[in-house]
């Protein structure tokens, strides 16, 4: 383990459509420091147990395929058990799914414990999710909560995938719910994160915030 990785983690949460990957990525290739979206993690395990027709709500089940995968989550590429998921992973049949997975206090565990590791690893990184500044790395150098306007978050969605405006703020809405009132590490703003909304705003100037608040914490 390398000793005060932790310090060196920008943890980066916030609900869907925030910006959170789009930002996280630009902030990894700016600081030059390893990108981790830890949804992905979640979205794959979910996009396994699927291709297997495993039962989501047999919380053992799911738990044991959590613990057993070999799971390969990289900039561009979401690689489990030698299937390429990354295209799979974001989509609907998968995004309607993963909050029963991410909701499996076994499989966060496992993920939490891989998480941790990969900072360690590497000696930091970005790491964007849901729960990243108020369980997995509570001693991250920075926390950041990225926010934005339902409305806003419904029309990137779009932008980037297609569909209906009013069907994907509606899933969001469904998502956010699920995600914010689920029992174990349940998506929140930890006390000491700094809220930045992005409704309004460019993503360089996001990223030059970021980018400043990180330097100031470590120079």
């Amino acid at each position: 383990m390398v000793v005060g990785a932790h310090r060196r983690v920008i943890a980066i949460d916030g609900p869907a459509g925030a910006g959170k990957s789009t930002i996280a990525k630009a902030l990894s290739a700016r600081l030059q420091m390893k990108y981790l979206d830890t949804g992905a993690m979640y979205r794959a395990i979910t996009f396994e147990a699927m291709l297997r027709d495993l039962d989501l709500n047999d919380q053992a089940l799911i738990t044991n395929l959590a613990q057993e995968c070999d799971l390969h989550v990289g900039l561009d590429r979401v690689i489990i058990n030698g299937h390429d998921a990354t295209t799979a992973i974001r989509g609907p049949e998968v995004t309607g799914n993963v909050s029963k997975v991410a909701a499996n206090s076994g499989v966060r565990t496992e993920m939490r414990i891989r998480q941790q590791e990969w900072a360690s690893t590497y000696g930091g990184g970005v790491i964007e999710g849901r729960d990243i500044a108020t369980v997995v790395f509570p001693d991250a150098v920075l926390k950041v909560f990225l926010t934005a306007s339902p409305e806003v978050r419904a029309q990137r969605r779009v932008a980037q995938d297609g569909g209906d405006v009013a069907q994907i703020a509606a899933a969001i809405a469904e998502r956010d719910m699920l995600d914010s009132t689920r029992a174990d590490s349940p998506l929140a703003s930890s006390s000491d994160s700094v809220v930045v909304d992005t409704s309004d705003r460019a993503i360089d100037d996001v990223v030059d915030e970021i980018e400043r608040l990180f330097l100031e914490r470590t120079t």
